[in-house]
């Protein structure tokens, strides 16, 4: 009798289509960070080490800017990085914070000297379950107020974070409408799944980043290929972008925000 070594499926899965990912193409090129990182970060030792773009929280419940946000954004920007922004949402008036997250952004822009402006600011909602901060979670239909805000307000759409789970079991829910869906789908997807590589999923037709490490949690083997450290950041908040590396900088040109003065 041939006997066979029992793996437990979700690992089979992972295995799988870590695989089927690395054949496609992938760079390990983005980190995002938010007041909670205390340490000063190095930029010059993230681009070192192959790091492309950064994307930090701006602004979050009730009404309140990232107070390491500006700096960062000064240092990543002279170093080299693309540099973006992120709102963690409640579920108060989206509007009111669509327009505090643009507004939040814009005035970094406008305070730093030149050197220390970034050429385009992608933005993204952060669209996670609010366990943390005052207002409760964001609904799906605030979420749509909220994208259409900025979009109105910027030229673009930002990109739409979340856990995969969440994103499978509120944005699929019955009771949220078509019409909400098509107007989410227009937002470039960003997921979180420090388990396994993210399968396509509804409305959006693939993922364009994927945050495969947080907090110190990644199920994700190699550890060569899944690194959770970055320069000097223990525990890092990294991601895989689902392109070639030179195509990072096309995405953040298509998708980000030219602010102005």
């Amino acid at each position: 009798m041939i006997r066979t070594m029992k793996f437990p499926v979700i690992c089979i899965l992972a295995v799988l289509q870590a695989l089927q990912l690395s054949a496609a193409a992938m760079s390990n090129s983005v980190v995002n960070m938010s007041h909670y990182d205390l340490m000063r970060v190095d930029f010059d030792r993230m681009r070192n080490e192959g790091i492309v773009g950064a994307i930090h929280e701006s602004s979050y419940p009730p009404y309140v800017r990232d107070d390491k946000y500006f700096r960062r954004q000064v240092d990543a920007t002279r170093a080299g990085l693309l540099w973006g922004a992120y709102h963690f949402a409640n579920a108060r008036d989206p509007v009111r914070q669509a327009d505090f997250f643009v507004d939040t952004v814009a005035a970094a822009w406008r305070r730093a000297d030149p050197s220390g402006r970034p050429e385009r600011v992608l933005m993204v909602l952060d669209f996670e379950k609010n366990g943390h901060y005052p207002g409760g979670t964001m609904r799906v239909e605030q979420a749509v107020a909220f994208v259409e805000r900025v979009r109105q307000r910027t030229g673009k759409y930002p990109g739409f974070y979340s856990n995969e789970n969440r994103i499978r079991t509120v944005l699929n829910s019955p009771s949220v409408s078509p019409a909400y869906k098509r107007v989410l789908a227009n937002c470039w997807l960003w997921v979180a799944n420090y388990t396994y590589a993210p399968r396509d999923m509804s409305p959006w037709r693939r993922w364009h980043m994927w945050q495969y490490t947080g907090d110190g949690k990644c199920l994700l083997r190699p550890r060569s290929e899944f690194p959770k450290n970055i320069a000097n950041i223990k525990n890092a908040e990294r991601n895989m972008f689902y392109a070639e590396r030179g195509s990072l900088r096309q995405f953040w040109q298509q998708h980000g925000w030219k602010v102005s003065d």
